[in-house]
């Protein structure tokens, strides 16, 4: 499936609209692991707790909304955006799109 920001996909034509898809994923980061990212942070260094965190949480909420294009019989994923926010020590990420069908 493509997924992508841009609301077409160079050299293929747009046949229908199947609709608004989206995905989300909360994810909780071990307390422990939020301590040292911290210190880590006043260093100066990259916080890899953090990061990784986050790339899950963007592979689920991405996934997820793939697999609701696909329900809806699409076959692209067109204008997606992603959000990101943190919330009582809780990532959470949003990746909405439209789902299309390729002609």
């Amino acid at each position: 499936m493509i997924i992508t920001t841009t609301p077409s996909i160079e050299g293929r034509s747009i046949a229908e609209y199947r609709g608004i898809v989206t995905g989300e994923a909360i994810l909780g980061a071990n307390i422990f692991r939020d301590l040292f990212a911290g210190i880590r942070d006043i260093v100066g260094g990259r916080s890899a707790a953090y990061e990784q965190e986050l790339g899950k949480a963007r592979k689920t909420a991405l996934k997820e909304m793939e697999d609701e294009a696909r329900s809806l019989g699409g076959d692209a994923v067109v204008g997606v955006d992603l959000d990101y926010e943190v919330i009582n020590n809780m990532l959470m990420v949003s990746a909405s799109g439209t789902a299309v069908k390729l002609g």
